[in-house]
């Protein structure tokens, strides 16, 4: 209820700062308006999740992830009624980036070039071996080392500083350029035969 009443407010306050901008001079004002808006968002999305958006931040990621957050955790889930780790990150990927990637966490790792730790950027993807020779869990980073999961206790942001995360931590990951523009054309090839049967 209290998201639900946070979430009202800013739209309200968004929507009070754009109609009082664009009655001073519409045209010219709307632009401002818009950067003011995504900054009035970032703010707000800084504050509720604790990690500094910068002025690159991806709003889009963010609404996700907020949309998501406390979203139970259910081996094989892929909806709001519970997900897992891989199925968070799939969906992450295809609704924020329009991109279709594998289902299981090993899999999404053939499809990445490995990144370190300390060179992780907004939307790489994390890999762990959590008590395992294998990759077992799969997160997104978000910047200032936290990153998205779904895990015990749903989906929520962590903190790869923290102890356990950094014990398990194997490496981070950056998709492909090759799998990118393979994934991209294919997304393309099913838009234009979805338009072409309309």
């Amino acid at each position: 209820m209290k998201k639900i009443t946070i979430v009202f407010a800013l739209f309200f306050s968004v929507i009070a700062t754009t109609q009082a901008q664009t009655k001073v001079v519409p045209n010219q004002e709307t632009e401002k308006s818009s950067d003011d808006d995504k900054s009035l968002i970032k703010d707000y999305f800084s504050q509720i999740m604790g990690v500094a958006l910068s002025t690159t931040s991806n709003v889009k990621l963010f609404q996700f992830v907020y949309d998501w957050i406390g979203t139970p955790y259910r081996f094989g889930g892929n909806s709001k009624n519970g997900i897992d780790c891989s199925a968070f990150t799939k969906e992450l990927y295809s609704k924020v980036f329009n991109l279709d990637i594998k289902r299981s966490s090993r899999d999404i790792f053939t499809m990445v070039s490995p990144v370190k730790k300390d060179e992780l950027k907004e939307g790489d993807i994390v890999f762990f071996k959590i008590n395992s020779r294998n990759i077992t869990h799969v997160g997104v980073y978000l910047g200032n080392n936290k990153f998205v999961q779904s895990a015990s206790g749903g989906v929520k942001i962590s903190n790869l500083d923290d102890d356990y995360y950094s014990h398990y931590f194997y490496k981070g990951g950056r998709l492909l350029d090759s799998f990118k523009k393979e994934l991209e054309n294919s997304m393309l090839a099913e838009q234009q035969k979805a338009a072409a049967k309309k």
